[in-house]
C-alpha cells in the first residue's frame, strides 16, 4: 500500500527504515539526516513529519499532509540559516529552545526540521545542546547536514544518525523526469540550476518562470564574447530584477498573514515575525542567486568537457553552438579560474555584498576566461 514514504525517492534502507519505525512506534526524539546536497534529506523530513500527525500515517492526502507539505502547519517548524554570512543566528536557536516547552497546538507532537545544522556556530549550539539532550516528550527534531564529520560531535552523539547515500546524476535525472514528466534533458538542465537537488529539479522543471529564467541566464551568459563593459552590466542588472520578482508575492503574502494576526500578537511578538520574514526573504533571494551562479556554472562545465573531448556529456543542448564556439576560444586553466570565480560569487553573496555587484563581477571574469586572448585548448 502506498504511503508518504513512497516519495523519499532514491533511498530505499531510508525509506524502510522510516517506515518501520513509526509503523512500530520507536521513533527517535533526534535524527540526524546526513548525506550530500540532492539526497533528499529535505523530502524524508517533511515525509516523517506527515507520518507522525498524520491520523492515517501519512496518506499524503488529508489536510493535514497538505498543510505539512505547504510548510503551513503550526506544529511543523522549518529552520535553516539565516544570518548574512549563511551561518544560524544564535537567536534563532533560542526561538527553538524557547518554543519547543510549549505544548502542540493542533497534534499530539511537535516536529522541528533544522536545515544546514553544519552551518551552526559553537555558541548557537552550545545553546541547542541542552534542548537536544533532553527533548519534551513530544518534540521530535530532525537536523539536516551534508556529512556526519561536518556536525560538532556533541550534537551528533545525541541524535540518531541516518546517512544518505548519493544518488548518481543519471538515476537522478529519471527521477525529475518520471515526477514530472519532461524530456530526461530538460531534468538534467534543471538538476544542474538546483545544485543537483531532486526536491528543487522538480519544482524547477514545472515552472515555466523558472526554465525562462534559466534561459535569460544563459542568454547573457553566451552574448559576452561580444559585450562590451556597458551590457555586462546591463545584463546583470535585469537577472538580479528577475530573481527578485517573485519575491514581492512572498512578501505581500507575508504582510496579509500577519495582519490577519496582528489584533491577536503583541508589538514585540509582531517585530519578532517582521523581522523573521525579512530573513527568510533575504534566504530565499540568496537562494535564486545560487540558481544563477549554478546555471553559468553548468555553461563553464559543458565548455570544460568540450574542450577534454567528450561534447557528448554536454548539459545545456539548447546553447551546444555557443559551447563549442566558447570551447575554441579557451582553455582548462582559464576555465578552471572562472569556477574560482563563481566560488568567490557565492561566498560574497552569502556575505550579503550588492547581488548586482557581485553577477558584474562574474560575468567581467567569464568573459576573459571564455573571451580572452590566451591559447586556445
Amino acid at each position: 500500500m502506498a504511503d508518504v514514504f513512497d516519495r523519499v525517492v532514491g533511498q530505499p534502507q531510508v525509506r524502510d527504515f522510516l517506515r518501520t519505525s513509526v509503523a512500530s512506534g520507536r521513533v527517535s526524539q533526534a535524527y540526524l539526516f546526513c548525506g550530500p546536497a540532492g539526497s533528499g534529506k529535505s523530502q524524508a523530513a517533511f515525509a516523517l513529519a506527515k507520518a507522525l500527525l498524520c491520523a492515517k500515517g501519512g496518506d499524503d492526502t488529508c489536510d493535514i499532509c497538505h498543510r505539512i507539505e505547504r510548510r503551513k502547519h503550526p506544529d511543523v517548524h522549518f529552520y535553516q540559516p539565516e544570518s548574512a554570512n549563511g551561518q544560524y543566528l544564535v537567536e534563532q536557536v533560542r526561538d527553538v529552545v524557547s518554543d519547543v516547552t510549549l505544548a502542540p497546538i493542533q497534534a499530539d507532537k511537535k516536529i522541528y526540521i533544522l536545515s544546514r545544522i553544519d552551518r551552526m556556530s559553537d555558541s548557537a549550539a552550545n545553546a541547542f545542546l541542552k534542548t537536544l539532550e533532553e527533548p519534551p516528550e513530544d518534540a521530535v527534531l530532525i537536523l539536516l547536514a551534508s556529512s556526519r564529520e561536518s556536525v560538532l560531535p556533541t550534537i551528533v552523539s545525541r541524535c540518531q544518525v541516518v546517512p544518505f547515500r548519493t544518488i548518481p546524476a543519471n538515476e537522478a535525472a529519471k527521477m525529475v523526469a518520471q515526477n514530472t514528466g519532461v524530456e530526461l534533458e530538460v531534468a538534467r538542465m534543471a538538476l544542474e540550476a538546483c545544485d543537483g537537488s531532486i526536491e528543487r529539479a522538480v519544482t524547477f522543471s514545472r515552472s515555466n518562470e523558472c526554465m525562462e529564467f534559466r534561459r535569460n541566464v544563459l542568454a547573457a551568459v553566451c552574448s559576452l564574447r561580444n559585450a562590451d563593459s556597458w551590457d555586462i552590466i546591463q545584463s546583470a542588472r535585469d537577472l538580479v530584477v528577475q530573481v527578485k520578482a517573485p519575491l514581492d508575492t512572498v512578501r505581500a503574502q507575508q504582510e496579509a498573514e500577519l495582519a490577519e494576526n496582528a489584533d491577536f500578537l503583541a508589538k514585540s511578538a509582531i517585530r519578532q515575525i517582521e523581522a523573521r520574514n525579512k530573513r527568510a526573504l533575504s534566504a530565499e533571494t540568496r537562494e535564486s542567486l545560487r540558481q544563477l551562479t549554478s546555471i553559468a556554472g553548468s555553461f563553464l562545465r559543458d565548455v570544460l568537457i568540450t574542450c577534454a573531448g567528450t561534447p557528448d556529456l554536454i548539459i545545456n543542448v539548447d546553447v551546444r553552438d555557443q559551447i563549442e564556439d566558447a570551447s575554441v576560444h579557451t582553455d582548462e586553466a582559464r576555465l578552471t579560474r572562472a569556477f574560482a570565480a563563481i566560488e568567490r560569487c557565492n561566498s560574497a553573496l552569502d556575505y550579503n555584498v550588492s547581488s548586482e555587484t557581485c553577477i558584474d563581477a562574474l560575468f567581467f571574469e567569464m568573459k576573459e576566461a571564455l573571451y580572452g586572448s590566451h591559447s586556445a585548448c
